[in-house]
């Protein structure tokens, strides 16, 4: 009786043995992999991003946005909210006409609604909502309103960005660790953390000019306008030797960076940051420097 010959393992058996997947690098792939291991940390990171674009393995704009989602990373709520402060902001009590008259001077899409205090925030209002009493004044304002979507001021924001999806939100009221409104946040302040800039209802690319009048007889004056235009339009005399446009004019009287809602007094006008983004500024609303305005300064 002839003994059994020993059946050949299959390649299921070979494939569960310990290192039986082989190692499909080549040798110089494996060489350099130890000669020059992966980065370590986010700046060695970025720095391999910088030198794929060199050698052109990615494009230029996607390492932007590959930049911008590992920074994001460690950013949260409270590094990139505007500041309550800054906040445009509508009160519940006021009357239609002065609801209608801010929204459309400052040409928000989304604002929080308060009652008694600024800091007591009751919902957030669209502004295409405020139409709709426009046509029915019977409406009660409160039914209008949103329910406001609240974050710590440490909320990541990559968990943010997840919030305002699943919540389906475009804006959110950041909360300090009293509970108090520190400031808000909006679905476009994450997303240009990873993109840039991105184009909004100030922008026109085919217009000619960039000096507007708005519905309150003011006007608004993008950032990169010359400093001769300004004062052409508004027979100022604004310095031209040292600056070209009216935001290095702005930013150099602040002494930094302008912000959204600071206000600048120069040559006998008012400048009213309205949007400021990329470390300048967009949009300007101007106005002439009142009598009362000059005497709070001089006091």
């Amino acid at each position: 009786m002839s003994e059994p010959s020993q059946s050949r393992p299959s390649r299921a058996d070979k494939s569960s043995r310990p290192g039986a997947h082989k190692d499909r690098r080549t040798l110089f792939e494996r060489v350099v992999e130890f000669i020059s291991p992966g980065p370590d940390s986010t700046d060695e990171l970025i720095e391999s991003l910088a030198e794929a674009e060199q050698r052109e393995l990615i494009e230029p704009e996607s390492r932007v946005m590959l930049e911008g989602v590992i920074r994001m990373a460690g950013m949260t709520a409270g590094d990139v909210m505007v500041a309550v402060r800054r906040m445009d902001m509508l009160d519940i009590q006021a009357p239609y006409e002065a609801l209608l008259h801010f929204v459309i001077d400052t040409a928000h899409s989304r604002f929080p609604v308060y009652e008694g205090t600024r800091d007591n925030i009751i919902g957030v209002l669209l502004a295409k909502d405020l139409l709709k009493l426009q046509r029915a004044p019977e409406l009660n304002l409160r039914t209008l309103l949103r329910a406001p979507m609240f974050v710590p001021e440490s909320k990541g924001l990559n968990e943010l960005l997840r919030e305002f999806r699943s919540h389906r939100s475009h804006l959110a009221i950041v909360i300090d660790e009293f509970g108090r409104t520190a400031g808000l946040i909006t679905i476009e302040d994450v997303l240009e953390e990873i993109v840039g800039e991105i184009e909004d209802e100030f922008d026109d690319e085919t217009s000619d000019t960039s000096i507007f009048t708005l519905a309150d007889g003011s006007q608004r004056v993008a950032g990169d306008t010359l400093i001769s235009s300004v004062n052409e339009v508004f027979e100022a005399q604004l310095p031209e030797e040292d600056f070209d446009t009216i935001g290095g004019l702005v930013a150099h009287e602040l002494g930094h960076v302008p912000r959204r809602g600071e206000v600048v007094k120069v040559g006998g006008l008012r400048f009213t940051v309205m949007l400021a983004r990329g470390g300048a500024v967009r949009w300007f609303k101007v106005t002439r420097q009142r009598p009362e305005d000059e005497t709070v300064d001089q006091a």
